[in-house]
């Protein structure tokens, strides 16, 4: 396995662990539920964890996407400042989901305050992962790049338009 087939095994989790962490949190808070806050910050601290594995496989997948045809290297840099900044996010989530079972532990008065700031950074998390997501699929899934309807109208080569002029 290299470190392509890695990055892709692991980059998924911290988009979809922050997806499932986000939902749950807020049904913590909605049923006043400890337990299941605890659930959300333990998929948070996992989702940080293998953002940093994901992260760590990166440049040896974009040292074997870069080789590819029709990756471009500001396709590659584009998906990289995405995933840094979400990496950021899911760390600072993951600190702060720390502190949250710490608290809910202890019975802290604060606990709620935690769970609070950790839906916000959830949310920004769950954006940034969308946008990650997104631009880590264009490397190879030319279909669903921004552009991708205008090169599927554009004629490929001269020999389509010569096709075209036989026709009249």
């Amino acid at each position: 396995m290299n470190d392509a087939h890695l990055h892709m095994v692991v980059n998924h989790f911290p988009i979809i662990g922050t997806i499932f962490g986000l939902g749950i949190l807020i049904g913590g808070i909605f049923f006043k539920n400890s337990v299941i806050k605890n659930v959300a910050y333990v998929l948070f601290v996992v989702a940080a964890i293998f953002s940093a594995v994901s992260m760590a496989t990166g440049e040896g997948a974009e040292e074997i996407a870069e080789k590819l045809p029709s990756v471009t290297h500001h396709i590659i840099h584009e998906h990289e400042e995405m995933a840094e900044k979400l990496a950021i996010v899911l760390y600072a989530l993951g600190l702060v989901s720390l502190i949250g079972l710490y608290l809910n532990f202890k019975n802290h008065a604060k606990a709620n305050l935690i769970s609070y700031l950790a839906v916000l950074i959830a949310v920004v998390g769950v954006f940034l992962g969308k946008q990650t997501g997104t631009t880590g699929g264009e490397i190879r899934h030319t279909e669903i790049r921004e552009n991708a309807s205008q090169a599927i109208d554009a004629p490929q080569n001269d020999n389509e338009h010569e096709k075209e002029g036989d026709d009249n």
